[in-house]
């Protein structure tokens, strides 16, 4: 396996916290502590479109393809909905007064991770609360949807995993999984398993199809891992951590196969929070506190 640095994207004022596709196979959306909300284009490096401002930080983006529209999460001062057809805001709701770490959406619904312990489900197409899931007493930091619908995963500060039932959001399950906040939950494309990790640095994998039985305890990063994210065809899957490296690993044995830092690729000079592997020329995209984002061309 091949790492080449392709591009270096510096529109940002302060940390990236975000990245997520849009409509398109060659574009994506950053956010981060400046509040700004960037549309890039893979096919023009580094000629970012500010599409809006949320006048907050901003931790979670969600980009609902049903009807092309682009959730930000504005800590403090809940959801923007922007029009991305038109580059306009055209919903707003002031559904919290805490961080929203996270906004997930199936279906008709969206579900939103909060810094108050509380998971909300909103209703799409009224922009209503349908839910209000108290989880924990610390924040929820992410949120999964299984890819068949049936089900959701969330991790919370308190080192625990949640699991819902996706219809009528009563509680299936809870994991004492990790030994301190859990950053990042991400089921596996076919749903066999689900892949947790957080401020432990250690990448848990749980068997699905046997009650969530643990069958990996990884010691993966130096710190915090914050992102999983899996490649376009599933083969493999890719952590973000604040050791400042990215790490690629097989999906099917879960054995380390790149690691991506500043001292081989001239990777990012702090703490990489999140990533988006595209299916434009299987480039991944990452970002960081050091205002940079960059993008990977993955050889294998």
């Amino acid at each position: 396996m091949n790492i080449r640095k392709i591009d270096t994207f510096s529109g940002h004022r302060d940390s990236v916290y975000t990245v997520v596709p849009d409509r398109s196979e060659h574009g994506f959306y950053s956010a981060g502590g400046d509040g700004y909300v960037i549309r890039w284009n893979l096919t023009r490096p580094d000629l970012g479109d500010l599409v809006a401002r949320a006048g907050v930080s901003v931790y979670s983006l969600c980009y609902d393809p049903t009807n092309a529209s682009l959730w930000i999460g504005q800590n403090y001062e809940g959801i923007q909905i922007l029009d991305t057809i038109n580059n306009r805001i055209e919903k707003t709701s002031k559904i919290t007064a805490a961080a929203i770490f996270d906004i997930q959406i199936s279906g008709t619904k969206a579900f939103i991770a909060l810094g108050d312990g509380v998971i909300l489900v909103m209703d799409i197409p009224t922009l209503s609360v349908q839910k209000h899931i108290k989880v924990s007493n610390k924040s929820i930091r992410s949120i999964a949807i299984h890819p068949m619908g049936s089900e959701f995963a969330v991790g919370d500060s308190e080192s625990n995993i949640h699991l819902f039932d996706s219809d009528g959001f009563q509680l299936k399950k809870t994991l004492m999984a990790h030994s301190n906040s859990v950053f990042t939950v991400c089921y596996s494309p076919d749903g066999r398993y689900l892949l947790t990790s957080g401020r432990d640095a250690y990448l848990k994998v749980w068997d699905v199809s046997d009650h969530y039985q643990q069958i990996m305890d990884i010691p993966a990063h130096m710190y915090a891992i914050n992102h999983i994210t899996y490649s376009p065809d599933t083969r493999f899957f890719a952590t973000a951590s604040m050791d400042k490296s990215i790490k690629i690993w097989d999906a099917e044995t879960f054995r380390l196969k790149k690691i991506i830092d500043r001292a081989r690729h001239a990777g990012h000079g702090t703490s990489v929070n999140k990533l988006l592997w595209t299916s434009y020329e299987n480039q991944l995209v990452s970002c960081s506190d050091d205002r940079m984002i960059s993008v990977w061309e993955v050889d294998r």
